[in-house]
């Protein structure tokens, strides 16, 4: 294969929190084979950066993308048709903002197992890396609950039934509702919804197969539900507490913050959402902020995750995340690296996926600004996105 040499550019590399200069690396066949600083080396191509800064591409894990931002109703009520073609749409967004992968967590129709399968053989090209997750796991009546989105699981003999049916169709992360939500008219954030024996056994159900399990979990009790029943992430956990993230620091769950999901509710929302569905996100914005600062300050690992497909909550906005995550304490580059190392850990492909390094898919943006200076630089919307060392944007 070709050996190409990218060089004369500023390198954050995911790892290290300040950046190399005068930076180069060599890419073969899609992942580094050497990198540096100063003296190059020769390769049959050379691509020259003008003293830009090069990071690497950013891990979404906590996507919808058979929904739609600008319908407000979970995309419950279209055609697996309609489905498919928002979510080729929504991934090619969510490269160009600068997403190398992306781990679902739950879509209609099982459509992201679907065009999982069309990736694997060529077919589906210019799209991020995909860890599907296919329909949810609900209880009756719980969030989630809409035609085509969800097993809907009311014991544990169901659950064990449901996620065995998912994982035999695809599904590469299991997808759990212990609490309710902000999109469900009928319940809060404070409701338990599946219980820690039914939870139990779709962890244990998808630990037989190496598989992760993740929990949507906004309040308690659900959160602390979720940590018993052994989930491995954390999906929102807006009212995590002290003893919860002890828990998580000890069973090394993840926290998927989903802030900006938060933060364009009541942000964007007035006169056009429910009133109700307004009221729960201004409700917990105030404790959400004290509480991650919190779990921060504890060492609880956050990933990295929109909740794209919610209100207002576009496939480009994945750049956007890092600069809320900077007013729970981190620095720019503590915030990226909830992308480059937690994330990457949680999808289980950190070997070979996250940071720049040798051995490792040349996955990167290419910035006009340092992104260790300033949060913002990340939201550039004509960056260079480049997948396996070939340039898509």
């Amino acid at each position: 294969m070709t050996k190409t040499l990218f060089h004369n550019f500023s390198l954050f590399d995911g790892r290290r929190p300040e950046n190399d200069q005068n930076a180069w690396f060599v890419v073969e066949n899609g992942k580094l084979v050497d990198r540096g600083t100063g003296n190059t080396p020769k390769a049959e191509e050379e691509v020259n950066l003008k003293g830009k800064f090069v990071m690497p591409g950013f891990f979404n894990v906590h996507s919808h993308l058979t929904s739609r931002p600008d319908t407000f109703d979970g995309g419950f009520n279209m055609s697996e048709t309609e489905a498919s073609y928002l979510a080729v749409t929504h991934l090619r967004q969510m490269l160009k903002s600068g997403v190398t992968y992306v781990r679902e967590c739950g879509d209609s129709y099982d459509v992201d197992i679907k065009l999982k399968r069309l990736m694997k053989v060529g077919m589906l090209k210019h799209v991020p890396e995909l860890k599907p997750s296919g329909k949810v796991m609900s209880m009756t009546g719980g969030h989630g609950d809409g035609p085509h989105m969800a097993y809907l699981t009311d014991s544990p003999d169901e659950m064990r039934k449901a996620v065995r049916t998912a994982l035999k169709n695809g599904a590469e992360v299991i997808k759990m509702m212990a609490t309710g939500g902000v999109m469900t008219p009928g319940d809060f954030m404070a409701d338990p919804q599946l219980s820690v024996a039914e939870m139990r056994t779709g962890v244990e159900e998808a630990h037989h197969k190496g598989i992760r399990a993740s929990a949507h979990a906004e309040g308690n009790p659900g959160i602390q539900n979720a940590l018993d029943a052994g989930m491995d992430s954390l999906e929102h956990g807006f009212y995590v507490n002290e003893s919860e993230c002890q828990q998580c620091l000890k069973q090394g769950t993840f926290i998927t913050p989903t802030l900006i999901a938060e933060m364009n509710i009541p942000k964007y929302g007035k006169g056009k959402l429910p009133e109700w569905e307004i009221k729960k996100c201004e409700d917990a914005l105030d404790d959400t902020y004290v509480n991650f600062k919190r779990a921060f300050k504890m060492g609880v690992r956050f990933t990295l995750g929109t909740d794209a497909g919610t209100p207002f909550n576009g496939f480009d906005k994945t750049p956007e995340e890092f600069e809320y995550l900077t007013k729970i304490g981190m620095t720019p580059a503590e915030a990226y690296q909830c992308s480059t190392l937690n994330s990457p850990e949680l999808c289980d492909v950190a070997a070979t996926h996250g940071t720049l390094e040798v051995g490792k898919f040349a996955d990167f943006l290419v910035l006009d600004e340092d992104p260790l200076q300033d949060v913002k630089a990340v939201q550039q919307e004509n960056k260079q996105v480049y997948l396996h060392g070939v340039r898509e944007f």
